[in-house]
C-alpha cells in the first residue's frame, strides 16, 4: 500500500470509477474540482502494489506538474526523493538520473516524448500512464506518440485519460480514444445522481451592452470593405456567400483553395489571395472591435499600417473608407470612449468586492492587449489585479515564465490580490481555491473552453459565472455556439461509450466489483483536503490505525496475488513491430515530427548531430529533408546548391525529400521551383522525392533504410566522404562538429576569426560577437571544447 489510506475518504463514485478504470484503459470525464487527481492516485497505488514499476503521470505545463507532484508527495507513502518532476529545465542527464531512480513521476508530455525518442528513457517499467486533461490527445500533440510507445512497450501498461471536455465533435472524440487506446468511458456530469451531492452551485448570468453610436458606425464601415473583399471570392465559388458574417473558417479555406489551384497551374486564381488576404484582416478587425474595444482596434490597425511589406495591409489602409475608421478611433479616445464592457467589468467588480472585500474574482479574455488594459483600468480603481498569460513574449510584451506563473497564482490564492485577469493560459486544471466570480469578458464558441473557463468557480464552495456580450455582435453567436456543442460533446461521449461496452469481449467477467469500504463520508470540505478523513480523536491512536493498516495491507496482498494469475492484465492494442532498422537523425529534426513516425513504424532511432544529411540510413545513403518553404527559401537564398554539394560529396547515394505542397505557398514563379528541381536532378545526379507530409516522408525513410539494412545488408554510416575534400571544406566541417553550428554558422566564425584554431579558443563573450551566437549556444561550445573527456560519455 502506497497510497495513504489513513488520511483520505473516497467518494462513492470516484470508487466506482477506481474499480472500473484499475484494469481497463480509461477516459474518465467529470466535472472540475470533484477529484481526478484522487481517482489516479487510487489506481496508482494498485498499479504499483501489483506490477511494482513506475507511475508516468503526465500534465500539460509545469504548473499542472508541479502541482500533482506536490499532491502525490502529500498523500504516498514514499520518500519525497523517489517523487520527482520532469521538465525541459533539468539538463538531459539529470533527467536520465531521476528517472531511474523514481517512483512516481509528473512530467510535461514534450519532455517525455524527446527523451523517449533520445533513448534516455525506456517506458517499460511503467505500470500506470496518466494522461491529464486528456482532450489534447489528437494530432501531432505529444500525448498522441507517448501513449502509442507505451502502449507497445510496457510490460503492464494501463492508460487513464482525465478530462472534464473530450470536446464537441464526434471525431475528434473519437480520435483521442484510438490515440489512447481507450477500452472504457466513465462519464459524469453535474446531474449524475452519484457526483449531485458533490456539486457546488454555479449561478450563471450573462450580461448583455449595447455598443454606441460610433462603434456602429466604425462596424459598417469595416463590414462593407469585407463584403467588398468577399465578392470576387463568391464569384469564384471559393466561398459560399459574400456577406459580412461568414464564418472565419470558411475564408481560411478560401485560402488553401487558391493554393491548390495555383499548384495546378491555375494562375489567374492566385491574384485572387489579395482578396482573401484582406477578408481574413478585416474579419479580425470586426471580432476585435465587437469583443475588445476600440483601443484593440486602434492597436491592430497600427500594426497594420506598420507593416509595409504586405500588399494587402498597404491597400486597405490606403482605402477611403478606413481613413474614416481611424478618423473615428481618434475622436473616440478623445472623447474617452471604449467598450461598455469595460465600464460593466470594473461595476461587476466593485459591487462583488463591496460585498465581500476579500473576494477572489478571474476575469478570462481571450486578447493580452485587452487584458492589460483590464488590469490598467481595475488598478486606477484602487482594486488590486494582477495579470496571468503565457510564457510566449509577444513584441515588447514579455511572457511569463513557469516560476512567475507559479508564484502569481501562490499570492493569488493566499489572497494577496483580488483579481486575476487570465488569457487561455489560465483555463486548464490550475486548483485555485475558492474563487467567488468568474468573469468571461467575451464568450469563446468553444465547449472545452467554456467547460474549463467555468471549473475554476464552485469548484468547493457555490460560485458565479458571468458572461459579457455586445447585443448583435458575434458575442452572441459565441455564446449559443459553445452551449450546442457543449450539449453535443456529453451526447457524444455517452454513444461512443456504449459503442465502447457492446465492443468489449469477456472483459467484464474479469472486472472486480466496487469495494466495500465502511465509513465512507459524503461531507463537503475544500481541495483535496474533502477528500482527506477527519483528524483521530484520543480514542484513536496511530498504532491502532497502523495494526488496521497492515491487516488490510496483508489481506489485500494475497487478493492480489490470486488477482495477477487469474487476471492477466490487458494486452496493448497496438501491435508491437519487429526491430532491427536503424536510423540515424540529426538533433534538430527532432521538432519536424518525422523522428516520432519513424520510431511507430518501428525503427530503432539514434539521434545525433550530424555533419550533412537529416537522416542517414547507410554508408551510401543520407537523406536531407526539406519542408516545402525551406526549399523555396534555399532557392531565394542560393542554398540549395551548396548542400546538394557537401550532400553529394559525403554520401554514394544521396536523396532529397521535399515535405508538403510546393507551389503557391510563396510568391516565387511555378518554373523557377521547376528549374532548381531539373538542376539537382540532372546537374548533381540526386533523386527528389515528393512527400504529401511527416507521416509519408517517415515511410519514405523508413523502406529506404528496410532496402539498404535487409536487403543489401549496408552498414549505417554516420558520414562517408568519398571525395577528397578542399581545405576550406575540411575546416567548415570541423566546425560544423560544434554544437548547434550550421555551415552557414561554421562559414561565418571561421571568416570572424580568421582559422580553426581561433575558433576553438575564443571566449564566450568572443563567440558572441558572431551573428548568430547567443549566450547559451556560446556556453555549449565552450562547455563541448573544454570538457575533460571521459571514456563512454
Amino acid at each position: 500500500m502506497y497510497l495513504r489510506r489513513d488520511l483520505i475518504e473516497p467518494r462513492v463514485y470516484q470508487e466506482v470509477i477506481y474499480a472500473k478504470c484499475k484494469e481497463s484503459n480509461c477516459l474518465v470525464v467529470l466535472p472540475t474540482g470533484l477529484g481526478k487527481t484522487l481517482i489516479a492516485m487510487l489506481i496508482a497505488d494498485y498499479r504499483l502494489s501489483k506490477y511494482g514499476g513506475k507511475v508516468l503521470m503526465l500534465a500539460p505545463t509545469k504548473p499542472l506538474a508541479v502541482q500533482h507532484a506536490e499532491s502525490f508527495k502529500r498523500l504516498f507513502n514514499l520518500p519525497s526523493e523517489k517523487i520527482n518532476v520532469l521538465t525541459g529545465e533539468l539538463s538531459p542527464e539529470k533527467r536520465r538520473k531521476v528517472w531511474e531512480e523514481s517512483t512516481v513521476i509528473t512530467a510535461t508530455p514534450q519532455t517525455v516524448e524527446n527523451d523517449v525518442l533520445t533513448g534516455r528513457i525506456s517506458l517499460e517499467d511503467v505500470s500506470l500512464l496518466v494522461i491529464d486533461e486528456a482532450h489534447r490527445a489528437v494530432g501531432s500533440y505529444s500525448y498522441v506518440f507517448i501513449a502509442k510507445e507505451y502502449l507497445k512497450t510496457a510490460r503492464n501498461p494501463l492508460v487513464l485519460g482525465l478530462t472534464a471536455s473530450p470536446g464537441s465533435d464526434e471525431e475528434k472524440i473519437r480520435e483521442i480514444v484510438k490515440n489512447l487506446g481507450i477500452e472504457h468511458i466513465e462519464v459524469r456530469t453535474e446531474s449524475s445522481p452519484d457526483v449531485k451531492p458533490y456539486v457546488q452551485r454555479i449561478s450563471f448570468e450573462w450580461v448583455k451592452v449595447e455598443l454606441p453610436g460610433i462603434y456602429k458606425e466604425v462596424r459598417s464601415l469595416l463590414r462593407e470593405m469585407l463584403k467588398e473583399s468577399l465578392k470576387p471570392l463568391a464569384q469564384f465559388k471559393l466561398v459560399s456567400t459574400y456577406s459580412p458574417d461568414i464564418s472565419k473558417r470558411e475564408v481560411l479555406q478560401a485560402g488553401s483553395k487558391i493554393n491548390q489551384e495555383v499548384a495546378r497551374g491555375n494562375y489567374e486564381i492566385g491574384r485572387l489571395r489579395m482578396y482573401q488576404a484582406k477578408a481574413v484582416k478585416l474579419q479580425h478587425a470586426i471580432e476585435l472591435l465587437e469583443t475588445q474595444g476600440l483601443t484593440a482596434l486602434r492597436a491592430y490597425l497600427k500594426k497594420l499600417r506598420e507593416d509595409k511589406r504586405t500588399k494587402s495591409s498597404r491597400q486597405l489602409m490606403e482605402d477611403p473608407r478606413m481613413r474614416k475608421v481611424i478618423y473615428l478611433l481618434v475622436q473616440a479616445k478623445e472623447s474617452g470612449v471604449d467598450h461598455p464592457k469595460m465600464e460593466k467589468l470594473k461595476e461587476l467588480v466593485r459591487k462583488q468586492l463591496e460585498r465581500k472585500p476579500e473576494s477572489k474574482i478571474i476575469v478570462f479574455t481571450n486578447y493580452r492587449d485587452t487584458g492589460k488594459k483590464i488590469v490598467e483600468e481595475l488598478t486606477s480603481m484602487g482594486i488590486s489585479a494582477e495579470r496571468f498569460i503565457g510564457q510566449a513574449s509577444r513584441g515588447k510584451d514579455r511572457g511569463m515564465s513557469q516560476r512567475e506563473q507559479k508564484e502569481t497564482l501562490e499570492r493569488f490564492s493566499k489572497g494577496e490580490f483580488n483579481v486575476l485577469v487570465a488569457t487561455s493560459v489560465g483555463e486548464e486544471g490550475l486548483d485555485v481555491p475558492e474563487v467567488d466570480l468568474v468573469v468571461f469578458y467575451e464568450p469563446v464558441p468553444s465547449a472545452i473552453r467554456s467547460i474549463q473557463r467555468r471549473g475554476r468557480t464552485g469548484r468547493h464552495r457555490p460560485g458565479k459565472v458571468i458572461i459579457l456580450m455586445a447585443k448583435g455582435t458575434r458575442d452572441e453567436a459565441y455564446y449559443w455556439s459553445s452551449k450546442r456543442k457543449e450539449k453535443g460533446m456529453f451526447d457524444a461521449i455517452r454513444k461512443i461509450a456504449r459503442e465502447l461496452e457492446r465492443e468489449k469481449p469477456r472483459r467484464a467477467e474479469i472486472r472486480e466489483k466496487v469495494p466495500e469500504r465502511a465509513g465512507m463520508s459524503r461531507g463537503k470540505v475544500t481541495s483535496l483536503d474533502q477528500f482527506l478523513k477527519p483528524k483521530k480523536g484520543k480514542g484513536e491512536g496511530p498504532e491502532r490505525a497502523e495494526k488496521g493498516a497492515e491487516a488490510e495491507s496483508a489481506k489485500k496482498s494475497e487478493e492480489t496475488k490470486k488477482e495477477s494469475i487469474e487476471n492477466l492484465p490487458i494486452k496493448p492494442i497496438f501491435v508491437r513491430k519487429p526491430k532491427g532498422i536503424v536510423v540515424y537523425v540529426d538533433n534538430r529534426e527532432l521538432r519536424s515530427g518525422v523522428p516520432k513516425h519513424l520510431k511507430e513504424l518501428g525503427a530503432e532511432v539514434e539521434v545525433r548531430t550530424l555533419d550533412v544529411a537529416d537522416y542517414v540510413v547507410s554508408e551510401d545513403v543520407g537523406i536531407e529533408r526539406k519542408s516545402a518553404n525551406d526549399f523555396i527559401q534555399s532557392i531565394i537564398d542560393g542554398r540549395l546548391f551548396d548542400q546538394v554539394e557537401r550532400l553529394k560529396r559525403a554520401y554514394e547515394k544521396p536523396v532529397i525529400i521535399i515535405e508538403s505542397e510546393l507551389y503557391g505557398i510563396r510568391n516565387v514563379h511555378p518554373n523557377a521551383i521547376r528549374g532548381a528541381i531539373a538542376a539537382v536532378t540532372l546537374d548533381w545526379g540526386v533523386p527528389i522525392l515528393f512527400s504529401s507530409g511527416k507521416e509519408e516522408t517517415a515511410q519514405f525513410i523508413y523502406l529506404l533504410a528496410k532496402r539498404e539494412q535487409e536487403e543489401r545488408k549496408k552498414e549505417v554510416r554516420l558520414r562517408s566522404e568519398k571525395k577528397a575534400l578542399t581545405l576550406a571544406e575540411r575546416q567548415r566541417l570541423i566546425v560544423e562538429g560544434l554544437p548547434n553550428v550550421s555551415a552557414t554558422l561554421a562559414k561565418r566564425l571561421l571568416k570572424h576569426f580568421g582559422n580553426v584554431e581561433r575558433v576553438f579558443t575564443a571566449t564566450e563573450e568572443e563567440l558572441k560577437e558572431v551573428e548568430g551566437i547567443g549566450p547559451k549556444k556560446a556556453r555549449e561550445i565552450r562547455k563541448v571544447i573544454t570538457a575533460p573527456y571521459v571514456e563512454g560519455e
